[in-house]
This record gives structure tokens, C-alpha cells and sequence, in this order.
């Protein structure tokens, strides 16, 4: 028998005609604010409400096509401040590593608890506690909240990102560094088996974008995906900025995959398949095949879960499944890839932890290559 004190009867009995008034009197301060300032009354509301400003979308910035290109941490950083500029409910903040992940708000302060004007929160090394703050930022509404670190370091608030995921909340994380490619650091600093891992986690989007102009559509993803988490692995090193009058736009990132172009003359034999910093790499190849009468598919694939999401019609369309020849690329484990290259294909992968050495070292050494892309495509089509 469950018993309650005549104690605690009393406080309750008290409580509630004090909890009463105290939303009676918070009512009255309401309606006297919004007479008096109506425009920001009316921002309130809409912040507290979840709306989105009208429009909010056409602040997105654009990035023009650029061979040397941009590393997405950076390019996701000026998105980060040209959303900031639109929407006032934008928070974040990383775990010591702001400047590594690009994740600075520009023009304002740290939040500190005798001032509460500033949109950067100063985490420290401390993951866990950095994710369950942003959950609750999140979840108490009125703001939307990033939380930032290195994508190996995931490990670390794992707890708190899989909460987001099961309690249907819409904390946006924000990892750089996103694969062997970091260099020098080593394996301790180099994920491999994360994206998998994430990408098995239920009711969270992962996207890997593979330029600029992809990491804005990522962003405008998660910011409208309110009732849900999601994740952002970023580059370290330059991509190129894909010149999109030559490729299709990057709004194909809202489907999780799309066909970037199909070169060369007559039927497509070949589909090269790829994410993030790889997609580089399938698109010189498709070139060189190209220029040798090579029919070849070049699908940006950033983010398995929205795809799986898209008519079944559409995912025929991208992926052309009749075509056996097909090649993945993707600087993690290979876990996962076998659902899109079928039982004939071949993937260029990790399944191992990387090592210590200069990124150019590790490419060559890893067969992440222009060279190692054809000599597999080559393989395929001679069967």
C-alpha cells in the first residue's frame, strides 16, 4: 500500500493555489508585453511554438563550383552563421573543439550563468554532459541546439544521442573529422565502424555530405526535423565545390541519394556509388571511363535512411539495379554496403582501424584513389 504523509498533503495543498497564481500573474505579463512590443511578442511565439520563420529556407547560402572546394566543417560553419542571422533560436556549442568543428556563432557571447544573451555554450571536454543538455535544450522548445565534437568522440554521448533518438527529440549533432583521413592523430582519432553503428540507431537521419552545397541542404534537413535527431559527419580536408550546371543540384540530398550524372556514351554499364569526401573520387573515375566510351552512374549517396525513406519507384530510378556492375566507395566499414551493390559488386572500404601518417600516405595506402576506383570499375565491367 502506496502511503503519503499528512506533510506532504499540506505542500501540495499550499502549492496550488500558489502555482495558480503565479500562471495567472505570468498571463497577465504576457498580454501586457505583447501590447507593448508586438513584433517581439509575436517572434516569442513563434519560437516557443516551433514555427519557422516564412522564408527562413531562401537564407541558405549557396556555394559556388570550386576545384580546390571547401572541407564541409567549414562550409558547414557558414551555413551555422547564416542561420543564425535568421533564426534567433539557434544555440549550440562544442565539447572544447569549436573552432576544429567551424561550430562558432560569430557576433555573439558565451552563455555563462550571470549572462544569458549568448548563443555559444562553452562545454568543455565533457561529451556526455554536452548531450544531455542539448536533449533538454531541445526538448523544453523554443530553441533549436547543436551539440559539437569529433565524430570518434560520438562514443562518448552515445547515451544521450540515442535518447534523442527514442524520446523523438530534435537535437541536431554536429561531427567533423568524420574518417581515417584526420592523419596523424591515429586510430584513436579515426572513426571507422561509427557511421554503421549510427546508421543501425533507430529514428536518427545521418547525413555525410560530399561538398558545400550538400552540407546546406544537411542543415536544412535538421533544422526542420523537429521530432527527431540529426547527425552531421563532416570533413577535416578540402572537397571540391561540384560545379552543379555540370551535376545535378544538391537538393537530391533531401532524398538521401541521388544521380549526380550519367557519363559517357549510350547505356549505363556501370553505377560508382559513394558519400562524403569519396564522392570526389567516383567522379574523376566516371570521367576517365567515360572519356573511353564507358556508360557510368554517379549517385551521391549522403544519407542511407532518408533514401530508404523514398518510393520504392524512386529508389529503382537512382539506383538501376539491372545493372550488376556496381562499385561503393566510403572511408568506414564496409558494413551495410552489401544491401546496395548487390552480390555482384565490389566496395572500396575499412574494415580495420586506420593508422598514424599523413592523409596523402593513408589514401595511397587504403586504396582510396582515382587509380584503385578505376582498377576495380575495370574488374567489374570484365565480367
Amino acid at each position: 500500500m502506496f502511503y503519503v504523509s499528512d506533510a506532504v498533503l499540506k505542500h501540495y495543498r499550499e502549492a496550488l493555489p500558489r502555482g495558480v497564481q503565479l500562471e495567472n500573474a505570468w498571463e497577465q505579463a504576457l498580454l501586457s508585453y505583447s501590447s507593448n512590443n508586438p513584433e517581439k511578442s509575436a517572434e516569442f511565439k513563434r519560437v516557443i511554438t516551433g514555427e519557422l520563420p516564412e522564408n527562413w529556407k531562401d537564407g541558405l547560402p549557396t556555394f559556388p563550383a570550386n576545384e580546390k572546394g571547401l572541407a564541409t566543417r567549414s562550409a558547414s560553419g557558414k551555413v551555422i552563421n547564416a542561420l543564425a542571422g535568421i533564426l534567433p533560436e539557434l544555440v549550440g556549442g562544442s565539447a572544447d573543439l569549436s573552432g576544429s568543428n567551424s561550430t562558432v556563432i560569430e557576433k555573439t557571447v558565451g552563455f555563462q550563468k550571470d549572462s544569458y544573451q549568448g548563443r555559444m555554450i562553452n562545454y568543455g571536454v565533457r561529451e556526455h554532459a554536452m548531450g544531455a543538455i542539448n536533449n533538454g535544450l531541445n526538448q523544453h522548445g523554443g530553441l533549436i541546439s547543436f551539440a559539437a565534437t569529433f565524430f570518434v568522440f560520438s562514443d562518448y554521448l552515445r547515451p544521450a544521442l540515442r535518447l534523442s533518438a527514442l524520446s523523438d527529440t530534435g537535437s541536431i549533432w554536429v561531427f567533423s573529422h568524420d574518417s581515417f583521413m584526420v592523419g596523424e592523430d591515429g586510430p584513436t582519432h579515426q572513426p571507422i565502424e561509427h557511421l554503421s553503428s549510427l546508421r543501425a540507431m533507430p529514428n536518427l537521419v545521418t547525413l555525410r555530405p560530399a561538398d558545400a552545397n550538400e552540407t546546406a541542404f544537411a542543415w536544412k534537413i535538421a533544422i526542420e526535423r523537429r521530432h527527431a535527431p540529426t547527425l552531421l559527419a563532416l570533413t577535416r580536408q578540402a572537397v571540391p565545390t561540384f560545379d552543379r550546371k555540370k551535376f545535378a543540384g544538391a537538393e537530391g540530398t533531401e532524398k538521401g541519394a541521388y544521380v549526380m550524372a550519367d557519363l559517357g556514351p549510350g547505356p549505363v554499364r556501370l553505377v560508382l556509388m559513394a558519400t562524403g569526401s569519396e564522392v570526389e573520387l567516383i567522379v574523376k573515375a566516371a570521367e576517365l571511363l567515360a572519356d573511353e566510351g564507358v556508360g557510368v552512374r554517379v549517385i551521391s549517396m549522403p544519407s542511407w535512411e532518408l533514401f530508404e525513406a523514398q518510393p520504392e519507384a524512386y529508389q529503382k530510378e537512382v539506383m538501376m539495379p539491372e545493372v550488376k556492375a556496381r562499385l561503393a566507395v566510403e572511408a568506414a566499414t564496409s558494413l551495410g554496403w552489401h544491401k546496395w551493390v548487390g552480390p555482384e559488386g565490389k566496395m572500396i572500404t575499412l574494415d580495420r582501424f586506420g593508422a598514424s601518417a599523413p592523409n596523402d600516405f593513408l589514401f595511397k595506402e587504403f586504396g582510396f584513389t582515382v587509380e584503385n576506383v578505376l582498377q576495380k570499375s575495370r574488374e567489374l565491367l570484365a565480367k
